[in-house]
């Protein structure tokens, strides 16, 4: 079934096709958080420190980061849908194997091979999208797809939280199978095959200084014990020599050349700074709720799940707008309703009650998502489509710089006054990066 036939299939075909995509990818997010609630549960259970076992999540979260993009350009080279099959197969095996995990070890190592299976799956999901879905549905299928894995992010740790309870630790990765299966034989009939480019070899040396660049910034910064002159030295020689490499290679994995198209460079550095204030105000509000208004974790959660849930119900709203509307304008609306919304975070300090809270976090989910559809859509269509798995690569690595800048952010200002006006300076530069996104009907339908 070539991409265009998309155009001839019956509604049920295109929700089928959607559904083996969205079920798969929804399993992303879902693992990412679920497991943050049972590492007490796996270190008492493996015999650990608290210390040790956060490197399931840590492994998790720098393999994701370092294999995306390379993915995503294994997905051009060859095939998206042979690439999605692949990393859900490999993320089914992983799943299985943790569950059976009798050491810290063996568990990092499955962990570890999870996060790659879903790295490969998640940006040539993404890319098929591109590919498949007629350009007037893209935001509005984007919309949906930033719905599931937003949703997936946000009821992570309540699903970790019952599954641990009524059956133990290792549920959390068998609830995994079902669903795997049902993507992988979904995916398996109803995608449709992208052929591979003939004779084009994998950047293997690029891809190797940009995995150990990637891995080096995220050891920094989730644990700063690893930061120093050394590693500061390793990390910029790695950068020099991935550019170098990218600019000699004959199929680089990030063409920087993309970079001078308009609306992909507006694209990305917009969902960087969107992360950036979206992971911001996960992290900071927990800690200033708690330490300085005297919040109880419960509330604090049904406050955080509030902005999930209004960020993911307003991705697909955004989306279903994105081609009424148009990209620049529904960007333009998410900084500016994410400004209001760190203009009324400093009014905490005045108004610190329950409602006056869920109020401007509410706002602030509905500015983290309601243009996000609209990001993606543009990146991904400002290239040709035998370029769409490296688009969505690069745009799944912006997506985790905005999160790491986020980490660095919190971390180094005390003083959460400042942070909140310097996430609303990246808010004010979202304006003129808004302008620079270009709407649909302005490219090409053969790109």
């Amino acid at each position: 079934m070539a991409p265009r036939e998309w155009f001839i299939l019956g509604k049920a075909d295109h929700r089928l096709v959607l559904l083996s995509i969205l079920t798969g990818t929804f399993l992303v997010p879902v693992n990412s958080t679920m497991i943050a609630v049972g590492l007490p549960t796996i270190a008492d259970s493996l015999g650990v420190p608290l210390a040790q076992a956060s490197w399931v999540i840590t492994i998790y979260l720098i393999i994701m980061a370092a294999v995306q993009p390379i993915a995503g350009k294994m997905g051009d080279l060859y095939g998206k849908k042979t690439m999605f099959l692949i990393g859900m197969l490999m993320f089914l095996a992983a799943a299985t194997a943790c569950m059976m995990s009798f050491n810290l070890l063996l568990l990092i190592c499955f962990r570890a091979l999870q996060a790659i299976g879903g790295a490969i799956a998640a940006p040539n999901a993404s890319a098929l999208i591109r590919d498949i879905v007629p350009r007037e549905r893209l935001g509005r299928t984007f919309g949906t797809f930033g719905l599931m894995m937003g949703l997936g992010a946000a009821i992570g740790p309540l699903v970790g939280s019952l599954l641990i309870g009524l059956w133990g630790w290792t549920s959390i990765f068998w609830i995994n199978i079902p669903f795997a299966l049902f993507s992988l034989l979904m995916a398996y009939i109803y995608l449709p095959s992208t052929g591979p480019k003939s004779g084009a070899p994998l950047d293997i040396l690029g891809s190797f200084y940009l995995a150990l660049g990637f891995t080096l910034l995220t050891l920094s910064i989730t644990h700063p014990q690893f930061l120093n002159v050394w590693t500061a030295v390793i990390l910029a020689l790695t950068v020099v020599l991935f550019i170098r490499q990218e600019r000699r290679s004959r199929e680089p994995l990030i063409q920087f050349t993309l970079f001078r198209i308009q609306s992909f460079t507006s694209a990305n550095f917009s969902i960087m700074l969107s992360n950036a204030i979206m992971y911001s105000t996960i992290l900071v509000m927990p800690v200033l709720l708690q330490k300085e208004f005297h919040y109880s974790v419960q509330n604090i959660g049904v406050l955080l799940f509030i902005f999930s849930l209004a960020m993911s119900a307003c991705s697909w709203f955004g989306g279903s707008l994105t081609e009424r509307i148009g990209k620049k304008r529904l960007v333009l609306l998410s900084f500016f309703v994410s400004g209001a919304a760190l203009l009324g975070y400093l009014g905490i300090y005045v108004y610190p009650s329950f409602p006056y809270i869920a109020a401007v976090l509410l706002i602030g989910g509905i500015g983290g998502g309601i243009g996000t559809p609209s990001m993606q859509a543009a990146s991904l269509q400002a290239v040709p489509k035998d370029m769409s798995g490296v688009a969505s690569g690069i745009f799944s690595t912006f997506r985790y710089l905005g999160g790491m800048a986020a980490s660095v952010m919190v971390s180094l200002m005390l003083d959460y006054h400042l942070l909140f006006y310097c996430l609303l300076a990246l808010a004010v530069i979202g304006f003129p990066l808004s302008r620079g996104l270009m709407d649909s009907r302005g490219i090409s339908a053969d790109r």
